[in-house]
């Protein structure tokens, strides 16, 4: 069970401990204040007079005395049921006993529970009538405080008005959290600098404790108002791994602290009573964090998810500690989708796609007859309309499949009851025909389905849970045929969650409950539309005045169930799979062809240097520099080396395209086309000719064989800023706002006739573009403007099929990925942002206190030049810096990788060109 801490299966399963009290005993929204050792005088007066020892707890809406003896059952007396409360002999108060007692608390009630008798977890047993109990303090000068808050308290619990109740309750807590405050003598060390403390809740499932939170440099701290369940909780900030600010009853007051990178369990989950004072602790924490660890982000999981670096079971662990779903909160418990729809074949083919549920679709809509009934209903009712009746997700229907390892959770949920033997988790069969048949019965499954704990389908406590109408007492859960044993249920879900159909189809479920799909008219198209009470910003309870009103839509609020909060607002990107290799692709031209160069079973380079590339990269921050050499008068602004690698071509600022020979170390030749700076360079197929873009409009193309201009190309109304080529095919991106697509061969000899180059396509942008990249295919390009945005465009057809608003400033570089699956962009804003081209998603987005002018990167590590000079290497997947290499004196403004990946050229602002060599 995820919300309770992993024990040893032996102390799980045992029945009996000295510790029976909990929070659990109360009533919902209900406050544990003090405790006070005590006896329970029982038949006094008589021979069988005698003392019971134990603990008297006052809590705000009843008396529970606990007996120190296990055999002896808890008693809970609601203070709503007392008749008389007060000192034992006053007022008439003893008539049942001769002589009173000192130090004694008489209360005279009509209804009182008997819980856990032997310690044994069962439906509580009530006895009504007219009763005195007395109870005598060890310290007998407590006894008039502890009337006066009884009294105080029984006023409370007999209003009229729920609102009233739940207002004076709130005063009184407030009153005593006010009297007291943070103990400081419990700090770790007398050095410790307190940052802020406050009033807060911890708040545990069903349960919310009161008390004091405490920051100081080293260490938060939880101090329980009643010492429950012990004096203090503290975590050292050394330890925090993630904090997560929260909702808690649609109310952003909630914080959650975990020391973990994984588990699904937090270490603490406060709720404070103002909004400031949880936005001030968390700013204490994160302002820590910022020095130790990375911030997660729904769009950085996306990344990971996508490359296969988490399961699908992982994403949706943290796609749903995102969306404030907590095991802490069981209005918001995580929730995870039904996948499979076969439970009654004796084997489980996970390679049929009948086997599993359509993830595209809500439980409410996958059965048709029952969904067309609920859309007629839909139709006729008034606003605001809603298509299901219940949640997917709720806190019985969490219990319902926990009742056999949550009990008490059961019995705290309905009032000391467990429901009808016939309504229970009896059979997965069953409940799956009731989710797709039921009329009421829309609810998903939650992740211990897909967990290795297999206790919540096992009676291992052997629980009373009823007998149903044919007979048969409920146990064990009913398994499918396929699952041999519950340990092999488990493991056969598990394996379909990480099936290669539900990796291809997950998106589809995460649109619905996390996604575009969760609201608006994508959900009522989706046939998604559920009580508006259930989403975030369905309603504003602060602005709801009457107090009686307030209490009860919270009340339905936390007990009917919470949509997540919305993570994404574009279709989610599907999964990368060995089915799916190919980048989706407009039906325009065959993506197949497209992205095969070699012809089957030919082996060609691109394989052959697979295995180095990738072992190249996860080597990337062992660049080290080998030889640098100034060439040029300005900053260097493109780069082209020849197939061998001995030619290096550079252009520059200074307005000339430089070749220098790598194996001689010196320059050979220098050329100018004109008085103004040369933007880039490429190096045509064959090593031939070397193209060149000019802040004059024009692209040049240079003859290495014969050593002078041989075509000029006067494409633009402006300054030519990036050339691509491809398959005869020149891309130009200019400050005149077009990106232009030509076609034609330039001249091979020189004094030829020149060749006219005919223009294909232009492609509008609003502003100036200042870079350009081409997809592996070239049937995809990307481009970045000043203002920056980032547009992808079909070249098939010259359209565009995304265009994201991604940076606050100029776009200074972008490329694909290998698999031509993402789009990377930098920007003066210091961001690297990390774009699905199947959706057009941003699904990360790294920052930098610079802006990074250009890069290099594989699809999971990027290599950047940053505008200090600095070469910084990203981990994309882990969303931070691994390395930072000394570089140029001024900005990295262009990079070159050689096909292996093991060396790099870089030219900078300061005039260099720096050759580099990987270490392996």
């Amino acid at each position: 069970m995820a919300f309770i801490r992993k024990k040893p299966r032996e102390q799980q399963l045992q029945l009996y401990s000295k510790e029976r009290f909990s929070l659990l005993l109360l009533n919902l929204e209900e406050y544990y204040f003090e405790q006070h050792t005590a006896n329970h005088i029982q038949h006094k007066g008589s021979q069988n007079e005698r003392k019971i020892r134990g603990s008297l707890k006052i809590c705000s809406k009843s008396v529970i005395f606990e007996p120190d003896a296990i055999s002896q059952p808890i008693i809970k007396i609601p203070l709503r049921d007392c008749i008389k409360i007060g000192k034992h002999g006053e007022n008439g108060a003893s008539r049942h006993f001769a002589k009173a007692i000192s130090g004694g608390i008489s209360l005279i009630f009509s209804q009182v529970y008997f819980i856990k008798e032997h310690n044994i977890v069962a439906p509580y047993k009530i006895e009504r009538g007219t009763m005195e109990y007395v109870f005598e303090l060890d310290v007998s000068g407590k006894v008039e405080d502890v009337v006066e808050t009884l009294l105080q308290l029984h006023r409370a619990s007999c209003l009229d008005k729920l609102g009233d109740q739940t207002a004076m309750i709130t005063a009184i807590l407030q009153s005593r959290l006010a009297r007291t405050s943070f103990d400081k003598n419990r700090f770790q060390s007398v050095s410790e600098k307190l940052h802020m403390e406050c009033k807060a809740e911890m708040v545990t499932p069903l349960v919310t404790n009161p008390g004091h939170a405490c920051i100081t440099d080293t260490t938060l701290y939880f101090q329980p108002l009643n010492g429950y369940p012990k004096p203090m909780v503290q975590i050292t900030l050394h330890d925090i791994r993630r904090i997560y600010k929260r909702r808690h009853g649609l109310m952003p007051l909630g914080l959650e602290v975990f020391c973990t990178e994984d588990d699904l369990c937090s270490d603490v989950y406060l709720k404070f009573y103002e909004r400031q004072d949880r936005d001030d602790l968390y700013f204490y924490i994160a302002t820590y964090l910022e020095h130790h660890v990375a911030e997660r982000t729904a769009e950085g999981y996306t990344l990971q998810w996508q490359r296969g670096l988490l399961s699908n079971y992982q994403y949706l662990l943290h796609l749903n500690t995102l969306a404030d779903r907590s095991c802490n909160d069981l209005s918001q418990y995580p929730v995870f989708p039904w996948i499979v729809s076969d439970y009654s074949s004796s084997e489980l083919d996970l390679s049929n796609p009948g086997t599993f549920r359509d993830l595209s679709k809500p439980v409410g809509a996958l059965n048709k007859e029952r969904l067309e009934r609920l859309l007629t209903r839909y139709q006729e009712m008034p606003e605001p309309k809603f298509m299901y009746g219940s949640h997917y997700s709720s806190p019985g229907y969490v219990l319902f499949y926990l009742v056999r390892i949550a009990p008490e959770y059961m019995l705290c949920l309905q009032n000391g009851r467990f429901d009808n033997a016939d309504r229970m988790f009896n059979s997965i069969a069953e409940t799956w025909k009731n989710c797709l048949d039921g009329a009421t019965d829309f609810k998903e499954l939650i992740p211990e389905f897909y967990g290795d704990d297999v206790s919540f389908l096992v009676n291992s406590l052997k629980l009373d849970l009823g007998k149903r109408q044919g007979g048969q007492m409920v146990d064990d859960v009913e398994l499918p045929p396929w699952a041999r044993s519950p340990e092999d249920f488990l493991q056969k879900s598990r394996d379909a969650l990480e099936s290669d159909y539900v990796s291809e189809h997950l998106h589809e479920w995460i649109d619905l409950v996390f996604g575009y799909k969760q609201k608006g008219r994508d959900a009522v198209g989706a046939h998604n539309v559920f009580h508006p009470l259930t989403y975030e910003g369905g309603v504003d309870l602060n602005s709801t005045e009457d107090p009686d009103e307030k209490v009860a839509m919270l009340t339905q609020i936390l007990e009917f169930g919470q949509t997540p909060k919305q993570l994404f607002v574009t279709p989610h990107p599907r999964r990368i799979t060995p089915k799916f290799k190919r980048l989706f692709q407009p039906s325009s031209y065959n993506a197949s062809t497209a992205d095969s160069p070699v012809s089957p079973g030919e082996e060609s380079f691109e394989d052959l240097t697979e295995e180095s590339r990738t072992l190249a990269w996860s080597n990337i921050t062992r660049l080290q520099l080998h030889e640098q050499h100034k060439i040029h008068k300005e900053a260097v602004t493109g780069i082209a080396v020849s197939r061998s690698g001995s030619s290096v071509f550079t252009t520059s600022q200074d307005s000339t395209l430089k070749m220098f020979s790598k194996e001689s170390k010196m320059l050979q030749r220098s050329i100018s086309f004109s008085n103004m700076a040369l933007s880039s360079c490429l190096l045509l197929p064959g090593d031939a000719t070397v193209v060149s873009s000019s802040w004059d409009n024009n692209v040049y193309f240079y003859s290495i064989a014969f050593g002078r201009r041989q075509d000029t190309l006067m494409g633009h109304d402006d300054a030519v800023s990036k050339i691509c080529w491809h398959d005869n095919r020149l891309y130009s991106a200019s400050w005149d706002s077009t990106v232009k697509v030509w076609s034609g061969v330039p001249a091979e000899m020189p004094g030829s006739r020149r060749h006219q180059f005919d223009l294909l396509a232009e492609l509008e942008h609003d502003v100036s573009v200042d870079t350009i990249s081409l997809s592996a295919a070239s049937t995809l390009l990307v481009s970045g403007t000043k203002e920056g945005t980032v547009t992808i465009w079909d070249l098939t057809a010259a359209t565009i099929l995304h265009q994201i608003p991604c940076h606050s400033g100029t776009v200074c570089d972008t490329a694909f990925s290998p698999d031509s699956r993402h789009v990377l962009s930098a920007g003066e804003d210091g961001c690297l942002n990390v774009v699905d081209v199947q959706t057009g998603m941003l699904i990360s987005s790294l920052t930098s206190d610079e802006p990074q002018r250009c890069f290099l990167w594989d699809g999971n590590s990027v290599l950047s030049g940053s505008q200090s000079g600095e070469l910084l290497v990203w981990d994309l997947l882990g969303g931070k810096i691994r390395e930072r290499i000394q570089g140029h004196t001024g900005a990295v403004t262009c990079m070159w990788m050689n096909e292996q990946c093991s060396r790099v050229i870089t030219g900078g602002e300061d005039r260099q060109i720096m050759f580099w060599k990987l270490q392996c």
